[in-house]
């Protein structure tokens, strides 16, 4: 694919444009980092083009007036998936823009724009494969997928009416629905941010029925009064990553499938992810014997942060017991066990930004 495609060179450049940027954060995960420098020039040469054509004819304006600061963010506070507000301060930029994986969480003090990569998939084998598995499946069909596939979506779901035409059948017979993604640019929020994600369902008013409206890891659904997110079907298309663990883990109630677009092959059987929720299952149960609690803090940019550090830390001087609060960045083996009293370390963070389960000197960490 071609790489200013591949990162939307254009509707990037017209955000920053469009909103008259100065100084603008880009934020690479690990793995792109070795794109960043072609990023970088590829922007900035769009950049000039559009301001030259907003000042067509005064060519000495476009020499007069500066560039816009491009700053690329080689290492995330925390969690990549998550805007770094905290590296963004340092170069005082008035926005983020962000690459790669991404929880799609609200930002609490700048904007952020996000371009999710367009990883390659077979439109046609996938819809061949998703209306092969339905006409067996006695159930509805939810279709969720990784962001970096939101680039094909729209080609998928007429490609799944074609696949239904030829049974001679209809989408609607076989049950058949896509979730939506969330908008690709963030703008925090004006006032204070009691929640963050929408796991559980909250219910809608529409003109004729209520729906009850479900969101996770910048995906959206509504489902229609009357039905529960358990008699669905979850058809996961994407890798074995940290966004279907953490769907394993939500809704861990419903029958989950999952496709992998690179391999092309379908997998019924996710019980090697579902071990996770065991384990996370038996250090909540741990945790409640432990006397001293250690709650790290994984992010300080996610709208609503402090508001759910106050009501962790409340609810666990309620039950009795000891709380520290930490700050340690990325954590591992070595930074905990500089505090050996802890008992129990609780990992804040959002849902989507799944952490494996470590043990230290016989003290677990799990995410919250």
């Amino acid at each position: 694919m071609d790489f200013e495609v591949n990162y939307e060179i254009n509707r990037t450049a017209d955000y920053i444009h469009t909103h008259n940027f100065t100084r603008v954060a880009l934020q690479f995960p690990d793995e792109l980092l070795k794109d960043s420098i072609r990023v970088v020039r590829a922007l900035r040469e769009k950049l000039r083009a559009l301001r030259k054509c907003d000042v067509e004819g005064d060519e000495s304006f476009v020499e007069r007036k500066k560039d816009v600061g491009l700053y690329v963010m080689a290492d995330t506070t925390f969690g990549s998936c998550c805007v770094d507000e905290v590296g963004a301060a340092h170069i005082n930029a008035e926005c983020v823009v962000h690459y790669g994986h991404t929880c799609l969480s609200p930002t609490s003090s700048l904007p952020a724009f996000f371009v999710f990569g367009k990883a390659s998939i077979d439109v046609a084998e996938c819809a061949k494969t998703i209306i092969s598995f339905a006409s067996s499946c006695n159930k509805r069909i939810l279709v969720l997928f990784g962001l970096e596939y939101t680039h094909a979506i729209l080609d998928l779901k007429e490609a799944l009416a074609d696949e239904a035409q030829q049974i001679s059948t209809s989408l609607s017979k076989l049950d058949i629905s896509c979730v939506d993604v969330m908008s690709s640019d963030v703008a925090p929020p004006k006032g204070q941010v009691e929640g963050v994600d929408n796991l559980s369902g909250s219910h809608e008013a529409g003109d004729a029925e209520v729906h009850s409206s479900y969101s996770i890891g910048g995906l959206m659904w509504s489902l229609p009064h009357g039905q529960r997110i358990e008699d669905y079907l979850l058809f996961w298309i994407g890798p074995d990553n940290s966004a279907f663990a953490n769907l394993v883990l939500t809704y861990n109630a419903c029958e989950i499938v999952k496709y992998d677009p690179a391999e092309k092959c379908l997998r019924t059987d996710v019980s090697q992810t579902t071990r996770i929720l065991k384990r996370r299952y038996y250090l909540v149960e741990k945790a409640k014997d432990a006397n001293i609690v250690g709650i790290v803090v994984g992010t300080l940019g996610v709208a609503g942060y402090l508001h759910m550090i106050h009501q962790m830390k409340e609810l666990v001087t309620k039950a009795g017991k000891k709380v520290y609060m930490l700050v340690v960045g990325r954590p591992n083996p070595a930074k905990l066990a500089n505090f050996p009293e802890v008992e129990e370390f609780m990992f804040l963070l959002v849902s989507s930004c799944f952490v494996c389960v470590c043990v230290i000197n016989g003290v677990g960490l799990s995410n919250c």
